[in-house]
């Protein structure tokens, strides 16, 4: 059912209310832009332009994730008979939104004008919010979007804008990162198309409709050729993902960015990837054992390789980036069943390694960033930075504490625990115990993972090298703490909370 503010044409309904987590980020990266250019030295007003604007889409969002599951907001639908609608925001998608925005709200308030001696960011405040708006629209916009055209650009929009971030650092390292990027970002691209117009060919029309699906599956010649379309989606997708082995970029870029901007490649870009790949995913079901076999050998060799380099990583942004990787395969392993409880089970599990790692990446950029006493900066890019910091600064290391017992699944950090096992759900109601046994021997190896970089946070300070104390953390970074520190409490106190809003 079209809303009321919908306003009807004899071509297509639109209502701006449901498009709304799309628009009104896009719309703030111009504003953005046109207050640089009347008034370029107010840098911390195109911040505040953007965090309005994020936060306007938050709750643009929350309407389409409190709808029940067969009710979903739609808006671009053509008229009857055929009655097709472009844009349909059910509850997983807006919670994909919703995950999307909020964590691009963390990432503006850890890249808040003048709180980072180390800024020294090309382009200025100006360039960086604005491409993180638009890298957020896109994300919004592809969990929703199900005809190939707006798809491929919301996708790509949600791309390009990141490769832009990486390079902002303007050195060596950043220049390094954001080749990776680009070159692999080429590659996906490549394959995405191709993939979408094989698609096209296959099924005979331009969207993601199970009907259409399920025709060219019946059709033994169309269905190779529908086949060969997913894998190639598959891969692409696999690239922005972190899916080994399309991962090689991801440690380099992590690296070679800003704290700030690793958090957004690790959280907003992957919610775009996912939320692009179940898209897909929803028009398959049915599609029967190739497509199965690709996604579980994606999660089994992903979440292994991930898993095997974290443990060996003393740097804690690589550790991360590794460690995108191996959850990337915990993300997919649900998706193997191809049933109905997979997108949710997936999503699920992505949106709560999103809120431990956005907590992970906020404290990382506060010991990184802010000045010790006595005016030095610490770059705290290695392990033993963090040697008794739950002594020596209860709240930065309870919330970095917190955040790694939910990646590994263990409590405190219920949501993680719970996340897993929902995760493992459908693979196991599809008897696919091979897949299960890999997927616990590695949720076995991830506890080895987190709890290395937990027992620092325990140990004495005197026991490491003397660590210089913090001043007053910025009140832009207390809030960004605050914020992903609260939604991991809840979640792990109540699930409920994130597990519910997936329908």
């Amino acid at each position: 059912m079209i809303a009321p503010t919908a306003a009807s044409t004899s071509l297509v309904t639109f209502d701006w209310l449901v498009l709304g987590p799309v628009v009104v980020p896009a719309l703030g990266a111009v504003a953005v832009l046109v207050a640089d250019v009347l008034a370029p030295r107010l840098v911390r007003v195109h911040a505040t332009v953007g965090l309005l604007a994020l936060a306007a889409g938050l709750a643009l969002a929350m309407p389409g994730a409190l709808r029940a599951g067969d009710a979903p907001l739609r808006t671009l639908c053509l008229p009857a008979p055929d009655g097709a609608c472009l844009f349909e925001a059910g509850p997983l998608a807006s919670a994909l939104q919703l995950g999307a925005i909020g964590s691009a709200l963390v990432v503006l308030l850890l890249s808040w004008p003048g709180t980072d001696p180390r800024e020294h960011l090309r382009g200025g405040p100006a360039v960086l919010v604005s491409l993180v708006l638009a890298a957020t629209a896109g994300a919004a916009g592809v969990a929703a979007a199900h005809d190939l055209g707006s798809w491929l650009v919301c996708l790509e929009l949600a791309t390009l804008p990141a490769i832009a971030l990486v390079a902002l650092r303007g050195d060596v390292h950043a220049g390094r990162g954001a080749l990776a990027l680009l070159t692999t970002s080429l590659v996906s691209f490549a394959m995405v198309v191709l993939g979408a117009a094989l698609w096209l060919v296959s099924t005979g029309e331009a969207v993601f409709a199970p009907g259409a699906a399920a025709d060219a599956l019946a059709h033994p010649q169309r269905r190779v050729v529908l086949l060969l379309a997913a894998l190639l989606l598959l891969a692409g997708l696999g690239f922005k993902l972190s899916l080994a082995p399309f991962h090689v970029w991801t440690p380099q870029a992590y690296a070679g960015s800003t704290e700030p901007v690793a958090a957004f490649l690790a959280a907003t870009s992957k919610v775009a990837a996912l939320a692009a790949l179940l898209v897909l995913v929803k028009a398959l079901v049915g599609a029967g054992a190739p497509v199965i076999v690709a996604f579980g050998l994606l999660a089994a060799v992903s979440m292994t390789l991930g898993n095997v380099l974290a443990l060996v990583q003393d740097d804690p942004v690589r550790l991360l980036a590794w460690s995108t990787v191996a959850q990337a395969g915990w993300v997919v392993l649900p998706l193997s069943a191809l049933d109905g409880r997979a997108a949710a089970a997936s999503g699920g599990y992505l949106l709560a390694y999103v809120v431990a790692t956005l907590v992970a990446f906020v404290v990382v950029h506060v010991v990184t960033s802010t000045p010790r006493l006595g005016g030095a900066v610490d770059h705290g890019r290695t392990l033993t930075a963090y040697t008794g910091l739950l002594r020596a600064h209860p709240l930065l290391g309870g919330a970095l504490g917190l955040a790694l017992l939910s990646l590994a699944g263990l409590p405190p950090g219920v949501i993680g625990l719970i996340a897993k096992v929902v995760a493992l759900r459908p693979v196991v109601g599809q008897g696919q115990w091979v897949l299960a046994v890999v997927a616990v021997l590695n949720a076995v190896i991830g506890v080895a993972v987190y709890l290395r970089w937990f027992a620092v946070l325990l140990r004495d300070p005197q026991e490491g090298p003397a660590q210089p104390v913090l001043r007053t953390i910025p009140r832009p970074a207390l809030a960004a703490l605050v914020l992903a520190g609260l939604a991991l409490v809840a979640t792990s106190v109540m699930p409920q909370l994130l597990l519910g809003l997936l329908g």
